[in-house]
């Protein structure tokens, strides 16, 4: 049974080469191409589609509002998101956004194929210079946080600011720093996407405590 695919990108280039690409696997059917998320959203509705590749920016609805909008509509439509960015901004902003793929623009295309078929059978999927952040861990053994360290890495993870953290937990903008700090040398991390993606390596936050 083939999977049924949407994809909605501004860039005529990349959209017309997913497209080209992506039609000569036989267990792909594409029943869409868009140029901005308002189009892509009204046939999502339409078509419920398995999956919609959609881009991060473009014109009408952005695709972390589209995700979103798919999530809370309850609808079967699994997101993929394709960008140029890989900042710790837009990987959680797309994840939170229900979104179960992640994928760089710049990425080989093989690795669109794998990561629509792992969506489609319900995984999760994260672009492999993203996910080599934990597979280039496998040897360490972090240290384990401490509640208060687990407390501000989960706010951390939706966004808050230092000083917002602090204003939650009751303590000085300089005491998140520090505990940060030591989260990021306890689980070999060097920013907080790294932070993030080791503690669901390591069992420390489930996905669900990191997107709430």
């Amino acid at each position: 049974m083939s999977i049924s695919i949407i994809i909605a990108d501004d860039h005529p280039l990349t959209r017309e080469g997913m497209k080209a690409y992506l039609e000569k696997e036989t267990d792909f059917q594409i029943v869409g191409e868009f140029a901005n998320g308002l189009d892509a959203w009204e046939a999502i509705e339409k078509l419920k589609p398995q999956i919609a590749l959609l881009d991060v920016r473009m014109p009408e609805i952005d695709g972390v509002t589209l995700a979103r909008k798919i999530k809370d509509a309850k609808l079967s439509t699994s997101a993929i998101m394709l960008t140029s960015y890989d900042s710790q901004q837009y990987v959680m902003a797309s994840l939170r956004s229900g979104a179960r793929g992640y994928l760089l623009k710049t990425s080989d295309m093989s690795l669109f194929a794998k990561a629509i078929r792992a969506v489609a059978k319900g995984g999760f999927y994260l672009d492999n210079n993203i996910s080599n952040i934990i597979e280039n861990k496998e040897e360490f053994i972090p240290e384990p946080l401490s509640v208060r360290e687990r407390e501000v890495l989960l706010f951390a993870a939706k966004g808050l600011s230092g000083k917002e953290i602090a204003i939650e937990l009751f303590i000085s903008e300089r005491t998140v720093q520090t505990h940060l700090a030591s989260i990021y040398d306890k689980l070999g991390a060097k920013n907080k996407t790294e932070a993030m993606l080791l503690a669901l390596k390591y069992g420390i936050a489930t996905l669900e405590e990191l997107l709430d």
